[in-house]
C-alpha cells in the first residue's frame, strides 16, 4: 500500500476544491490552480479533508503521485512555492530588467537575458548575488529554476556558477604538477 497515497489532505480556510472527471480546480487567496490526475485515481473530499483513492492495485505507482499533485496545488494557492538561487564567482550577478525579465552576466561574452513566465515572480538581492523565485505552481518554479541554473552550472573544480541554496557541491581536486 502507498502510505503517502492514504495520508489525508486536509483543506485550510479559504480553499475553494472542485473536482470535475479527471481534472481537480483548487482556488486560495494566493491564486487559482487546476491539476490534471492520472487515469484510475479518484479523489474525494469530505468533511474538510480531500483523500485519494485508488480503483485497482494496478495504478499503485500512481497513488501517491496523485495524492501529492493535488497537496502541491493546496499548499501552492495558501503558502506559494519558494526556491533560492545562488551565484558564485568573481563578476558574476544577476539584475531584474522590468518586472518579467532577469539579466545575468555569468562570465560570458554577452549578459543573458531570460524571461520570466507567468505565474512566476523573481527578486535579486541588492548584492545581486541571489535570487529568489516564488510562485503558486511547484513544477512551474522549480522548472525556471532549473533553466536558470543550467545557464552556468557550478563547475567541479572552483564551484563558480548558478547553484539552489543549500545545495552541496563536490569539488574535484586540480591536476598535480609533474615532476
Amino acid at each position: 500500500m502507498s502510505r503517502i497515497g492514504k495520508k489525508p489532505i486536509p483543506i485550510p480556510k479559504g480553499v475553494t476544491v472542485k473536482i470535475e472527471g479527471n481534472t481537480i480546480a483548487v482556488q486560495g487567496p494566493k491564486g487559482k490552480l487546476d491539476t490534471e490526475l492520472p487515469s484510475g485515481i479518484t479523489i474525494e473530499q469530505k468533511d474538510g479533508i480531500i483523500v485519494a483513492v485508488r480503483q485497482n492495485d494496478s495504478q499503485a505507482a500512481l497513488h501517491g503521485l496523485a495524492r501529492a499533485l493535488v497537496n502541491n496545488a493546496v499548499e501552492g494557492v495558501t503558502k506559494g512555492w519558494t526556491r533560492e538561487l545562488e551565484i558564485v564567482g568573481i563578476g558574476y550577478r544577476a539584475e531584474m530588467k522590468g518586472k518579467q525579465m532577469v539579466v545575468f552576466n555569468l562570465g560570458y561574452s554577452h549578459p543573458i537575458e531570460y524571461p520570466l513566465p507567468t505565474g512566476v515572480d523573481a527578486t535579486v538581492d541588492p548584492k545581486q548575488t541571489k535570487i529568489a523565485l516564488t510562485g503558486i505552481d511547484r513544477q512551474k518554479v522549480g522548472q525556471v529554476a532549473a533553466e536558470m541554473r543550467s545557464l552556468r552550472p557550478p563547475d567541479p573544480y572552483k564551484n563558480k556558477g548558478v547553484r539552489y541554496a543549500g545545495e552541496r557541491l563536490k569539488k574535484k581536486v586540480g591536476k598535480t604538477g609533474a615532476k
